[in-house]
C-alpha cells in the first residue's frame, strides 16, 4: 500500500505558506494558490519542512492524506516553476494566431473559434501550429488545454486535429473497393 502522504514535503526558501483552520495558502514569485483541505487532518511546520498527519485509519482518510500532500507540492512546483502544456495542430489550412490575449483557431470550421483563457493562465504561439500553455496551478492548465483539444480532437484516418505534443494517435486503414 502506498504512503505518499507520510512523506515530508521539503519547503524552498523562495516560498511563503500559510496554514489557515481549513486552508493552506502557498505564495511564490508566479503567484498565490490555495487549497483546501479537511479539518480533522493536522498540518504541522517545523524548519522548512511540512508534514500532513491524518486523523484514523479509515480508507478514506488514507487516499485524502496522499492526495493532501501531491496537492500542496503540486501547488509549491507552481509557484516556483509553473507547469506547462504544449499542443500541436496538424491538418491542411489550419492556422493558430493570437488576437490579443485570446486565441484564434482556423481548423476547417466555417468560422474561426475565438478561446479566452482564463486571467492567471498564459498562451503563447512559438510556431504556427503549436499552442503553449502555461501557468502555476497544474490542475487549470490541463483543463484549458483539454478544452482546446476538444474543439477539433485528433481523428484516426487522416490524422487532423489537435493534440497533445507527446500524444500518439493510432491511425487507422480506411475503406477498400474490392475488386469483383
Amino acid at each position: 500500500m502506498s504512503r505518499v502522504g507520510n512523506n515530508p514535503i521539503n519547503i524552498p526558501q523562495d516560498v511563503d505558506i500559510k496554514v489557515g483552520d481549513t486552508t493552506i495558502t502557498v505564495k511564490g514569485k508566479n503567484g498565490t494558490l490555495s487549497q483546501k483541505y479537511r479539518s480533522d487532518f493536522d498540518v504541522n511546520m517545523q524548519d522548512n519542512v511540512m508534514i500532513i498527519e491524518r486523523p484514523d485509519e479509515k480508507k478514506s482518510s488514507k487516499s485524502l492524506h496522499g492526495l493532501y500532500r501531491k496537492l500542496v507540492l503540486n501547488m509549491i512546483e507552481g509557484v516556483t516553476e509553473g507547469f506547462q502544456k504544449k499542443l500541436v495542430v496538424s491538418g491542411v489550412g489550419f492556422q493558430v494566431n493570437m488576437v490579443g490575449k485570446s486565441l484564434e483557431l482556423k481548423v476547417g470550421f466555417s468560422h474561426p473559434i475565438v478561446f479566452t483563457p482564463p486571467e492567471d493562465i498564459k498562451i503563447e504561439v512559438p510556431e504556427n501550429l503549436q499552442i503553449k500553455i502555461s501557468g502555476a496551478d497544474k490542475q487549470k492548465v490541463g483543463e484549458v488545454a483539454a478544452r482546446i483539444r476538444s474543439i477539433y480532437p485528433p481523428e484516426p484516418y487522416k490524422g487532423k486535429g489537435i493534440k497533445y505534443e507527446d500524444e500518439r494517435v493510432r491511425r487507422k486503414a480506411g475503406k477498400t473497393v474490392g475488386v469483383e
